[in-house]
């Protein structure tokens, strides 16, 4: 239930990302919301249902927005497994490493994005600039605050919901 809801959630993501946001200026830059979800489900998720759910949905969205197919699932795979070993069993309180580990992976997944459109093509290689890059590693921060707070809230939510459960029910017994 709790994978199912987020991969809903991971959808309806791709889907604010890839058409409502797009009406936003380019100037303004526009927040990579599938990249806040994959490293809250590294921090919240299981090995192997985090991978399923990274797998699956930024496939989802390589399919209707990539480029090169299979380079940001392949990216994003990597990048999850990234945060996944950095905040294992960590000593330091969760809420003090989220956000700048957020804007120090997208920092570096911009630079390898870089690299690697360098490999694959580099007659048609736009320039790199620092000030881009570090604006859209801001924005994705600032992003990723209320996020983190709806996403941890949704959380939570079926989290308490599961462990609830039902109530067994009584018999009730005829009168003979």
């Amino acid at each position: 239930m709790l994978v199912i809801s987020f991969w809903a959630v991971g959808v309806l993501l791709i889907v604010v990302q890839t058409t409502l946001l797009e009406y936003l200026p380019l100037s303004a830059g526009r927040p990579d919301l599938l990249f806040v979800l994959i490293a809250f489900i590294a921090y919240r998720f299981a090995w192997i249902p985090g991978i399923l759910l990274v797998f699956s949905l930024t496939w989802v969205l390589d399919v209707v927005a990539g480029i090169y197919l299979g380079l940001y699932p392949l990216v994003c795979l990597i990048l999850f497994a990234g945060l996944k070993t950095l905040t294992i069993k960590s000593p330091v309180k969760e809420s003090t490493y989220q956000i700048p580990l957020v804007g120090v992976s997208y920092l570096l997944m911009q630079i390898f994005f870089y690299f690697i459109n360098s490999l694959l093509l580099p007659d048609m290689l736009p320039e790199w600039s620092w000030t881009g890059a570090l604006q859209r590693t801001v924005l994705a921060v600032l992003a990723a605050i209320p996020l983190f707070i709806l996403l941890n809230r949704l959380y939570e939510y079926f989290q308490q919901r599961r462990l609830r459960g039902k109530p067994p029910r009584r018999r009730q017994q005829r009168a003979v």
